[in-house]
């Protein structure tokens, strides 16, 4: 119950042998913009060496006699019919700015080989190379060179990725993008998942199946297709996934279903196949479909757009692809989702994904393995205790558990702490479920005030309903949006809420303002998250649970796959507006109900209250123990915040005196 600040409130195995020998095939190189980018630039630069090396002039046979006779040739070289010659700077001189030093000209041996000879013979001072003539192959191969050249880089560029599919042109569009890990890198095991001991037993067949599977085969037995994990995020599925891979040391191949959608018709389906075709190729594997209900939603109107939607055209490569494994394909396909209920019903038959298996949320002792799992990677202290935190956890995932025993490692760290003690994990509990304390912030006195009355009568109720869940600590300190929390400690996990215990939540939820209303002479916006859930349970009980004497065991709420449809469509109620009527009525008269219990159990005990209100005030935090102390009438005896603060700045000056001291 939290009093808001604001108004916005390699295990190797020996039955693999029709997948043993097989090479797991090559990753496809996927180009991008930036590869064609230097490709271009790379023929451009090749392309402009050439215009430079071929920087010669042709020339005609007079003109080079005349240059030749004017001593404006430095040198040239005689190659079988051509000369290729170099101007001096006389030549270049004569011939301007365009000209071009270097000149080429053609003639004939036997017609004027003779004038050539006369030439030289008059101008001994030209540097005269010969060279042998060229075989007519290497000309041959000069001129084809490059067009081979270009041919290939085409074809490397252009028709390798033809073979990818639909898109193949476009940057392997087609190409699937999963992640392949073989299975020496997959380390995770069953050691590894604690919590969801069901779940782990109800995949073991699969293991079995990888691991031998001609022991299936011997009475005919088939190992479904396709195994549908669902729960709510956190708990665990990619996880289990990843060590069925461990247990089964088989390859996994793991996509998102968001990875198959693009911009591109077509792409989606072509990835499917591509995805199916290297999964079959690696035998026996596993793919893992994470967030399968990206592309697995219903089909039908008010689901997608018609026939032609990308993701319905996908959904139906995967149907297609899971209906036509054969018996001995051995690749077992495991699909991840939080939304079982939006999966098309093709999806889910048998046959494809054929066995859901439930993946819930922890209980106590799934919360404690949980925990212990975690904290073999840190120190904790002796006396740190794992079960009381997982006592305080209630409806937390394996994800909240995990962040909890990393956030108390970090705060111990910024401590200076040996170990992780009792008090860093409960930090990192209420950090993670209300955020982090904000211990520096500056509030005024008279909201303070209001602050501690709200959450000693928040913590009075909890104390004295036998009903309700124990009450663990009360705080005035502000967390997350919340300007005070009382927090409760329940005793077991909650299989089914009884009225009783319903109607103790109701009163709680009221603690506050009539504390607020009792002994600060008004009321606050800081009640509103605690009327808004105490709205809700009432509704609850009303609508869903018939816990209302007037309206009977009837169910008033909509269907789930019609509230599936509310943002599409209004749904019509299923109940007259004179019943709706006797439902607002029965909602109000339980809440008013509830409320006065807790009004007159308060103005019972006001002083009780408000001894835990000044109590806040002095410590700002209370636990169940003091809370209980103050109720038997005894009195606290322990260090306040300020005598804490002091201290810490004594411990510090102190450090720092010593440094300076041990520096000179």
């Amino acid at each position: 119950m939290g009093k808001k600040q604001n108004k916005k409130s390699s295990r190797s195995h020996n039955n693999l042998q029709d997948g043993a020998g097989k090479k797991s095939p090559l990753p496809g190189y996927k180009y991008g913009p930036l590869t064609y980018l230097i490709i271009g630039i790379l023929i451009f630069t090749v392309m402009m060496l050439l215009q430079q090396w071929q920087s010669v002039e042709e020339v005609s046979w007079d003109e080079f006699v005349k240059n030749v006779e004017n001593n404006c040739v430095e040198s040239f070289t005689i190659k079988d019919t051509e000369i290729t010659g170099k101007l001096n700077s006389q030549g270049n001189a004569s011939r301007g700015s365009k000209g071009k030093d270097t000149f080429v000209v053609y003639y004939k041996p036997e017609v004027q080989g003779k004038q050539l000879g006369e030439l030289l013979e008059k101008n001994n001072t030209i540097k005269i190379n010969t060279e042998p003539p060229r075989i007519w192959l290497w000309n041959l191969v000069g001129m084809v060179f490059p067009i081979f050249l270009m041919l290939g880089i085409l074809y490397f560029l252009f028709a390798r990725n033809l073979r990818s599919g639909a898109g193949g042109m476009l940057m392997s569009f087609g190409r699937s993008r999963h992640r392949l890990q073989s299975k020496d890198r997959v380390q995770i095991t069953f050691k590894d998942v604690a919590g969801i001991e069901e779940a782990k037993e109800e995949v073991a067949e699969i293991i079995e199946f990888l691991r031998n599977p001609k022991k299936f085969q011997r009475l005919g037995g088939r190992i479904p297709r396709g195994v549908l994990l669902v729960g709510p995020p956190g708990c665990g599925k990619t996880l289990l996934a990843k060590a069925i891979a461990g247990e089964a040391d088989v390859p996994f191949f793991s996509i998102s279903g968001s990875d198959f959608v693009e911009m591109f018709v077509g792409v989606g389906a072509s990835r499917v196949r591509d995805l199916f075709k290297q999964a079959k190729e690696n035998s026996p594997c596993i793919i893992f479909l994470d967030e399968v209900d990206a592309i697995g939603r219903k089909r039908g109107p008010g689901y997608v757009g018609g026939g032609h939607d990308e993701r319905e055209q996908t959904l139906n490569a995967i149907l297609v692809e899971m209906d036509g494994f054969d018996t001995n394909d051995q690749v077992i396909v495991i699909a991840a989702t939080n939304r079982g209920d939006i999966l098309d019903h093709a999806l889910t038959r048998p046959g494809r994904f054929d066995r859901q298996v439930i993946v819930p949320l922890p209980d106590l002792k799934g919360r404690l393995e949980i925990l212990n799992v975690h904290a073999r990677k840190i120190k904790l202290a002796p006396d740190a205790n794992l079960e009381r935190l997982a006592r305080g956890t209630p409806m937390f995932s394996g994800a909240d558990l995990a962040a909890i025993i990393n956030e108390a490692a970090l705060a111990a760290t910024m401590a200076d702490k040996d170990y992780v003690e009792t008090a860093d994990l409960e930090e990192a509990r209420d950090k993670v479920r209300w955020g982090r304390a904000k211990k520096s912030r500056v509030i005024d006195e008279s909201d303070r005030k209001i602050t501690a009355y709200h959450e000693a009568g928040h913590a009075f109720v909890q104390s004295i309903l036998k009903d309700a869940d124990p009450l663990h600590k009360v705080s005035i300190i502000p967390r997350g949006p919340y300007g005070g929390a009382t927090f409760a400690l329940p005793e077991k996990d909650r299989l089914h809420y009884t009225k009783r215990y319903c109607m103790a939540l109701l009163q709680v939820c009221f603690g506050g303002r009539i504390a607020e209303e009792m002994f600060c002479d008004d009321i606050s916006s800081g009640a509103q998250a605690d009327i808004q859930q105490a709205t809700i349970i009432a509704r609850q009980m009303i609508l869903t649970w018939g816990m209302s004497e007037k309206l009977g065991p009837i169910s008033y709420e909509p269907d789930s796959g019609l509230r599936d449809l509310m943002y599409i469509m209004p749904v019509e109620k299923e109940y007259s507006e004179k019943t709706a009527e006797e439902i607002d009525n029965e909602v109000k008269r339980l809440i008013d109900q509830a409320y006065k219990k807790s009004k007159e159990l308060i103005e019972a005990n006001k002083d009780k209250l408000e001894k835990i209100a000044k109590a806040l005030l002095k410590y700002e935090t209370l636990d169940a123990d003091d809370v209980k102390l103050i109720l038997e009438g005894g009195e606290l005896d322990k260090p306040t915040v300020s005598d804490l603060l002091a201290a810490e700045r004594a411990k510090n000056e102190q450090s720092n005196s010593e440094q300076k001291g041990q520096q000179e």
